[in-house]
């Protein structure tokens, strides 16, 4: 279960039952209001990719009402659509891979995309031919996830990739064309495989098991023709994390499809990056930290590694390759957010740059390696910068029972940042993590007068596999005392007015809002959940077929259902309804793979049967979580006016 993006939505139902709620109470202007459709709408410009002969760049931007994708020279400003605006249904995807929600085709002509129906998941690829503008579903099949696994610079016009066409609960390998949308079925899943990896010369050399135990083992062989052997197996332990969308961390090949880089924490506590000798085992660390996992390994267009990314309070990058240091130390000097590298072209020369900020905001920049020239190519939202926002200030304290836990404060300015209004917003996962930067969620907040609290609590990633594992069979309970320590420690602060305390969250946080507002329901005032479960045995059960491997992670780190259905029920809210005292405001989309409606409804049903005070908002045209932008203005609207009455802020009048 992942934390919520905001990214895109049309038709809402709401159900609302009495909450007799106070009114707002009048709150000078501090700052202005920085409108919602400021800070949930779309992007003005997104996801810059350069094309392969390193000549045009291509972004995400609206046009005539809706995003479509534009391309420019680089060099020029001939910024122009390329899809006719009643064809475009491009849309920003939190689960894309690898942030691809486009990406150019190698032959330079032609652009592809993801799309969905509705938030259902099951993404399709669509291919943008750039000299008519036309638009072809490459993969047309009503039910059917596909994933990318490898492009090819020997064959540009050709994608290898997974889809579960045969069998729903397996994702067998295609060749597919995009030129004719031609498909040759490459290889089948005998069932196990999680994740194919393919090298250079576009032949699939190495795979990812899931076994019963939850261990993973890598397969690799040295021809198509031979039989797999196993090579690494990591224990459930060792912290190396799958979603129903792959890996966390991908692997790859070395330029001489000799060696594999792996994501791997064996032998250390904290995740690292390797270089693995296929034929003789040897490893060679190339990134660690002893304290924080590595995050992203940066290589080039010929699948060398160049850099490194430690995510600590902040992003610390570490230069792999001595050329390539100056380069490195160049572009960080371009500006004083956290870079990240996005894709670069074919012959390695111009690079794409993406600075994130947490008080403006995030950059867009072309790096030309030839004469270190920086050029600003533009800020994907930049009416933000008509704004003065919070900045996100780290935190730490140490739990009940003496772990170091990790977060960011955002506070409201111009207001003392003592006996604040505060609300605590969980992020998803719940393995992932909090990062310094831009979030639209903690600005909003502060802008309407309270404090926002982020915690990484037990479970999290990026902080070492010990401190991700002592999450487990922990909902509920020590993850949830970790979310309770936050608040006492930012009351002991004199931060946060203990009678004044909300709790929000998207998926494993929306959970945490409805175990704030059952376990714990003296703490809070208020609580808002999207798509969070309340029942953990029927939401793990209900995961899709092809999420196999997810929910056997589920089973052993959360619990399993068909055998610990009471301990998941003592971790469940449902089974605790009749603690609460406090208004919830819940959201619920129709089409969500991940947290089914049944798991809102549970929890609306039985307290309205209670006669317990709850909002309930359901779109029948989202998935998990809320993506499209009238869909997000709605919900805000109402979470606004919902705070407001509960802890006393402002809110933008309808």
């Amino acid at each position: 279960m992942k934390k919520i993006f905001i990214i895109l939505c049309v038709g809402l139902c709401t159900v609302l039952s009495g909450c007799n709620l106070p009114e707002p109470k009048d709150v000078a202007a501090l700052v202005p209001l920085i409108p919602r459709t400021v800070l949930f709408g779309d992007p003005e410009k997104t996801n810059l990719k350069i094309s392969p002969d390193g000549k045009r760049l291509a972004y995400i931007a609206p046009a005539n009402g809706v995003l479509n994708v534009w391309v420019k020279t680089v060099g020029k400003h001939d910024d122009h659509p390329v899809i006719k605006a009643t064809d475009a249904k491009v849309t920003l995807y939190w689960w894309a891979q690898n942030n691809k929600n486009i990406w150019w085709a190698g032959d330079n002509k032609h652009i592809l995309y993801w799309t969905d129906k509705d938030g259902d998941e099951n993404c399709h690829i669509c291919r943008i031919d750039l000299a008519t503008g036309q638009v072809v579903d490459l993969t047309p099949f009503d039910g059917v996830r596909v994933f990318l696994y490898a492009s090819s610079k020997q064959s540009p016009d050709e994608l290898l990739i997974g889809m579960n066409k045969e069998n729903k609960l397996r994702f067998d390998v295609y060749l597919l064309n995009i030129n004719t949308g031609a498909l040759d079925f490459i290889e089948k899943n005998p069932g196990n495989i999680e994740d194919w990896i393919v090298d250079n010369d576009f032949k699939i050399r190495a795979a990812r098991v899931i076994n019963e135990d939850g261990s993973i083992t890598l397969l690799a062989r040295n021809t198509e023709a031979e039989a797999w052997k196993e090579v690494i197996t990591w224990k459930l332990e060792d912290g190396l994390k799958v979603d129903c969308a792959g890996f966390t961390k991908d692997a790859g090949f070395s330029p001489d499809n000799k060696k594999l880089y792996l994501h791997d924490a064996r032998k250390t506590d904290t995740a690292q990056f390797i270089e693995f000798e296929i034929a003789t085992g040897k490893e060679t660390v190339l990134a660690h930290d002893p304290f924080f996992d590595a995050s992203q390994l940066v290589c080039d267009s010929n699948n060398k590694p160049v850099a490194a990314c430690i995510e600590k309070e902040r992003l610390s990058w570490i230069a792999l390759d001595p050329e390539f240091e100056i380069h490195l130390k160049t572009m960080q000097a371009a500006d004083d957010g956290d870079l990240y590298l996005c894709n670069c072209s074919g012959d390695n020369r111009y690079w794409v740059l993406y600075f994130s900020h947490d008080n403006r905001a995030a950059t867009y920049y072309l790096y030309d390696k030839k004469n270190q020239g920086i050029e600003l190519l533009f800020y994907s939202h930049p009416k933000l910068n008509q704004y003065k926002l919070s900045p996100a200030e780290p935190l730490s304290f140490t739990s009940r029972d003496g772990l170091k836990i990790h977060g960011y404060l955002t506070y409201p300015l111009d207001k003392p940042r003592k006996n604040l209004p505060l609300v605590l917003f969980v992020h998803g996962g719940p393995w992932d993590r909090d990062s310094w930067g831009y979030d639209c969620i903690a600005q909003w907040i502060a802008n309407r007068g309270y404090a926002c609290l982020r915690v990484n609590f037990r479970g999290s990633s990026g902080y070492g596999k010990a401190f991700l594992n002592a999450g487990d069979r922990e909902w509920g309970a020590k993850m949830h005392n970790d979310i309770i320590d936050a608040v006492n420690w930012a009351i002991d602060q004199g931060i946060a007015d203990p009678k004044k305390i909300a709790i929000f969250g998207g998926s494993y946080g929306g959970y945490e809002a409805l175990v704030g507002a059952t376990f714990t329901p003296d703490v809070f005032c208020c609580g808002i959940d999207i798509s969070g479960p309340c029942n953990l045995a029927t939401a793990i059960s209900s995961f899709m077929p092809y999420m196999v491997n997810l929910r056997k992670q589920f089973y052993l780190r959360v619990g399993d259902p068909e055998k610990e259905a009471p301990f998941l029920n003592s971790r469940s809210p449902l089974f605790k309804v009749n603690n609460i005292k406090i208004p919830i405001l819940i959201s619920q989309g129709a089409n969500d793979v991940r947290v089914s409606q049944k798991e809102a409804e549970q929890i609306v049903e039985t307290m309205k049967a209670r006669g317990l005070p709850y909002e309930y908002m359901f779109f029948p045209d989202e998935g998990h979580g809320i993506s499209k932008p009238e869909n997000n203005f709605t919900f805000f609207a109402t979470a606004e006016r919902f705070l407001a009455k509960c802890l006393g802020g402002r809110y933008e009048e309808e």
